[in-house]
């Protein structure tokens, strides 16, 4: 996704790799990496008391430095202090209460299904921490898509090294000057830097890392991560499709769309990317859409106090690209219109990748059966969405298709739920977190057996020589359907 809750932070010029650190240099992280290995091996993060104390200390934090925070996403993204509370703030608020109301549970350990031959002993997979953790954030929720994973890392028991987005410049200054007065330093830090920095930082050996942004640069996390066989969870993005049936009411679809294309300036890795409906429903569809951007941001939108601003020049003008081969004008000074496109054709520029910004084509399609075509002859998307009143024709967009999430006459509305994971599929990312699927991911599930050192009698029956005797009743034992004792 272009930065995220999706975008790319792009490091260089398309299809360059990360830079490494020129020979001689010297790694100012190294010596904050050794010192959080050494924590994290004194066993200090493991005890339940102490992932509490860090994750009070980030709720903490948040409460604390809420206009401070607010502040940082104005300048930033010119978000409005409701759009900061509602999709930044409060939502990490709730990831923070959620961990530490369900920590114990989260962390005991699992037993599992036994067969006859361990019916004596004791099974279970318990959840350890991985270690020594990597997060590197987007700036586009800059809060949310790097306290989130955060409060993952914390509660599974890890160290963090927090890498924040220095697009969002403000946000960053908030994180790497105040967040660390209250997490603990022996196991936590804050690295800053770009590019060249990262991709430094990507030279050591993690024991997990967590990567928020676009699918080219997840491709150079990747690669680096696999030089030392680290495991990565990757959230990517692309071109989330949205098809609207003819058996709709014009006016809640345009609603509902226009309200989650233009949250956050479109600039959202989930946010309905396009839109396949037929000629029929593009032409009701259009004044639809017009009416609810007029309501929600007014006659001039560029004026609105809830609509942003697209993060930086470099990005406004990747969208005015897009809008050439049509005469719109619709970007200027980095204040955007929400715009719609029609007679879009899928080899147009705004049809190779991920928009991430306030543009929505619609392109035609005949049908249910085309639209599905469509999609399935394109890489899997974070997101689909279907808008119709038969259900048998949401139902079939969602048995018929994959991505990440999917929601039917609605909008991303479901990233409210920490019950439900957030994750890509193929090219759109791997792995998922929110809620118990955080504290999953930033754990190893490690399979356990306890056994007793006193009852060998009863495990005589596994040793060589095998009898005709041995053999069957230890197939037996172990479930083999076939074997008859008799």
């Amino acid at each position: 996704m272009e930065g995220r809750m999706g975008a790319p932070g792009r490091w260089g010029r398309p299809g360059s790799r990360c830079p490494l650190p020129p020979p001689g240099r010297m790694d100012p992280s190294a010596d904050t990496l050794q010192r959080l290995r050494e924590t994290f091996r004194s066993g200090r993060t493991r005890p339940a008391e102490f992932r509490a104390s860090q994750l009070k200390a980030l709720g903490r934090f948040l409460q604390e430095n809420k206009q401070l925070l607010q502040e940082a996403l104005a300048r930033d993204l010119r978000k409005s202090a409701f759009e900061g509370d509602l999709s930044e703030i409060i939502t990490c608020q709730n990831e923070v209460d959620l961990a530490l109301k369900n920590l114990h549970t989260w962390m005991k350990d699992q037993p599992v299904a036994k067969n006859l031959l361990t019916q004596l002993s004791s099974a279970f997979i318990r959840k350890e921490p991985f270690g020594l953790v990597l997060i590197i954030a987007p700036w586009n929720y800059p809060v949310n898509l790097t306290l989130i994973p955060l409060v993952g890392a914390l509660a599974a028991g890890n160290c963090v090294v927090l890498k924040p987005s220095e697009i969002s410049k403000g946000t960053e200054k908030v994180l790497a000057e105040v967040l660390p007065r209250y997490l603990d330093q022996s196991c936590f830090a804050v690295v800053l830097g770009g590019p060249e920095e990262t991709g430094q930082l990507l030279e050591h050996k993690f024991d997990y890392i967590f990567f928020t942004g676009s699918p080219r640069v997840g491709k150079i996390v990747m690669a680096a991560a696999a030089k030392h066989l680290t495991p990565v969870t990757l959230e990517l993005g692309g071109k989330n499709p949205c098809y609207v049936d003819d058996d709709c009411d014009p006016q809640t679809v345009a609603n509902r769309v226009a309200l989650f294309r233009y949250f956050n300036t479109g600039q959202t890795c989930v946010a309905p990317d396009y839109i396949l409906c037929s000629p029929e429903t593009q032409a009701r569809l259009l004044p639809a859409l017009q009416s609810a951007i007029s309501r929600f941001y007014g006659d001039d939108p560029r004026g609105s106090p809830d609509l942003g601003r697209i993060i930086n020049h470099k990005h406004f003008q990747r969208l005015q690209s897009y809008l050439s081969p049509w005469l719109t004008g619709g970007l200027a000074s980095r204040a955007p219109a929400p715009t719609v496109l029609v007679d879009v054709r899928d080899t147009e520029p705004v049809m190779q990748e991920e928009i991430f910004g306030p543009i929505l084509p619609i392109l035609n399609v005949r049908g249910l059966d085309e639209a599905i075509d469509f999609i399935n002859r394109r890489e899997k998307p974070l997101a689909l969405y279907a808008f119709s009143n038969n259900s048998q024709v949401v139902n079939q967009m969602l048995d018929r298709t994959s991505s990440g999430s999917f929601a039917g006459n609605e909008g991303f509305i479901y990233l409210t739920l920490p019950s439900l994971p957030l994750g890509g599929v193929g090219n759109s990312g791997m792995g998922r977190y929110h809620g118990e699927f955080s504290f999953d991911t930033f754990s190893h599930h490690r399979a356990c057996l306890l056994s007793h050192s006193d009852l060998e009698k009863l495990n005589e029956i596994r040793y060589p020589p095998y009898s005709d005797w041995n053999q069957r009743l230890i197939r037996w034992a172990l479930g083999d359907q076939r074997c008859s004792l008799m």
